[in-house]
């Protein structure tokens, strides 16, 4: 029987992707808890309703964009389809239902831990599904033990913030650095956020 191939699971709304979201990436690939990474690009999270939310084309092209020259990286539109609000526990099932032959696992920010206990299904989540954490600043420790569903990724702790970048841009400032040269092509010649 083949190795089924391991993915870590990137949800976001990456609005828009930056460097700190491919500084963790990397770092999760680095660590050798995964075969490959995917981007899920959220249309919506049902705990942010925004309207400086990007059409979700947009978004995933910018995910595209960043991670074109990165083999072991993906950008998956599997949320699109899907009804609006939507929760990662349907995500889950329906990449599942697609990919047999992948195992999949959940990357999130420790600060995300402090309320995983209020996320649709958690346990149904935790059932089938390990959990890889990046450090984030001011996380709380969880309300529910989850030692054993956890694996911590040595990454930097990063402060950018894709609010941080939106705001830039519309104050005209510069976010060289702080996206990919792809991702900054891709926004200026949209004239997005501006």
């Amino acid at each position: 029987m083949s190795k089924s191939t391991v993915v870590g699971l990137f949800f976001g709304s990456f609005n828009p992707i930056h460097i700190g979201h491919m500084i963790i990436a990397q770092a999760i690939i680095d660590s050798g808890s995964v075969d490959e990474l995917w981007f899920v690009v959220s249309p919506q999270n049902p705990f942010k309703k925004s309207k400086s939310l990007l059409h979700e084309f947009d978004r995933y092209d910018m995910v595209q964009a960043a991670i074109q020259d990165q083999p072991k990286m993906k950008v998956s539109d599997v949320e699109f389809g899907m009804p609006k609000p939507n929760y990662t526990v349907k995500t889950l099932a329906v990449l599942a239902e697609k990919h047999p032959d992948k195992q999949f696992k959940l990357i999130m920010g420790e600060d995300n831990l402090t309320h995983f206990h209020k996320w649709k299904n958690y346990e149904s989540i935790l059932a089938y599904h390990s959990l890889l954490i990046y450090p984030r600043p001011n996380a709380r420790a969880p309300k529910i033990d989850l030692q054993d569903k956890i694996e911590m990724i040595k990454a930097p702790m990063l402060h950018i913030s894709a609010t941080f970048i939106r705001e830039a841009i519309e104050k005209g400032h510069s976010i060289k650095y702080l996206v990919a040269p792809e991702v900054e092509f891709f926004i200026k010649s949209k004239n997005l956020y501006s």
